[in-house]
């Protein structure tokens, strides 16, 4: 099983959510921190295109574990809610090319 787990207690701004993130996922340095370039980097993990440093199985899923997630919410719930909705996004993207969702958050 694939997982990544993002620190809560490190993401309380964009800066910061962005930083955890291209660290956690392994982005490319030209990685545009914002939520386009994140959905861009996140909707391709099956194909290894090099956005990511994850690349996952035809039918494998990422486990986004958010820790600390507590603390998340209460500091950052606009980021938590753009986060979700993102993600819901990338999923739709790989259903409609005839896959499984590739993403589930899971808040810890």
């Amino acid at each position: 099983m694939a997982k990544v787990q993002l620190d809560g207690r490190r993401m309380c701004d964009w800066s910061s959510f962005h930083s955890e993130s291209q660290a956690k996922f392994g982005f490319p340095d030209f990685y545009g921190r914002n939520m386009d370039a994140w959905v861009d980097c996140l909707s391709d993990l099956r194909d290894a295109d090099g956005m990511s440093s994850i690349a996952l199985a035809p039918d494998e899923t990422l486990h986004i574990e958010v820790l600390h997630s507590d603390i998340f919410r209460s500091k950052a719930p606009h980021i938590l809610a753009v986060l979700e909705d993102c993600m819901e996004a990338i999923n739709e993207r790989y259903v409609e090319n005839g896959q499984n969702p590739a993403l589930r958050l899971d808040m810890c």
